[in-house]
């Protein structure tokens, strides 16, 4: 979660530069999500390891065929026909969302991002590319959420690894940050989408061969 945090501040750079983000959806998406990663983080010590990756690889499966089947969501709670954002329906089901992928972050340990950017351009109807920016606002927030909630785990860091992953995904993530408007948002997801599915298959062997490679 500390790696994705700093990868989600390198590339939102280049996006909040070219004012794709719309931070009213992020900021209540992220605060919903906040307090819900701490629940998420309590669930998550009920359940055996390998129950939790086999759930996560579930979850991996259903996102990545929406996103390979679907486009943006034209008639979304934060889409008007003008192609601008209705505040007055986004904001209250950005706050359902939000807390939904807080869950999703405590209980599986992860930023939430492959679960963000469907449930803004899926549910709220936010164009490719505002929701890509935009879901690096929430990822951020949602990361640093679930690494105070999992606090208790920090002795267990090797911080020479996570410097190393750190400082290359942020330096990785300003440069894909600026690449990404030169490249076709239905190439991208589509990519995407079948990326989420080949980790859920990985996620999926290690739980039921060895738990413990995951963590």
């Amino acid at each position: 979660m500390a790696v994705v945090a700093f990868s989600s501040l390198g590339g939102l750079v280049p996006h909040a530069r070219r004012s794709a983000v719309r931070w009213p959806v992020a900021l209540v998406f992220g605060a919903a999500g906040t307090p819900a990663a701490f629940g998420g983080a309590a669930l998550g010590r009920l359940f055996p390891q390998n129950w939790l990756l086999l759930s996560f690889a579930v979850l991996m499966v259903v996102v990545a065929v929406r996103m390979l089947r679907g486009g943006e969501n034209h008639a979304g709670a934060c889409r008007t026909r003008e192609g601008g954002v209705d505040w007055r329906t986004c904001l209250p089901k950005s706050v359902v969302a939000g807390a939904a992928v807080g869950v999703l972050t405590g209980l599986f340990g992860v930023g939430g991002g492959f679960v963000v950017v469907p449930a803004l351009t899926l549910l709220l109807g936010l164009g490719a590319q505002q929701a890509v920016a935009t879901s690096l606002v929430v990822v951020l927030i949602n990361s640093v959420a679930g690494l105070a909630a999992h606090a208790e785990t920090a002795g267990s860091i090797d911080y020479g690894v996570l410097l190393l992953f750190a400082g290359t995904s942020l330096v990785v993530s300003i440069v894909a940050g600026r690449l990404s408007v030169r490249l076709n948002p239905v190439t991208v997801r589509r990519w995407f989408g079948y990326v989420v599915l080949a980790v859920a298959v990985f996620v999926a062997v290690a739980a039921v061969v060895d738990p413990s490679a995951l963590g």
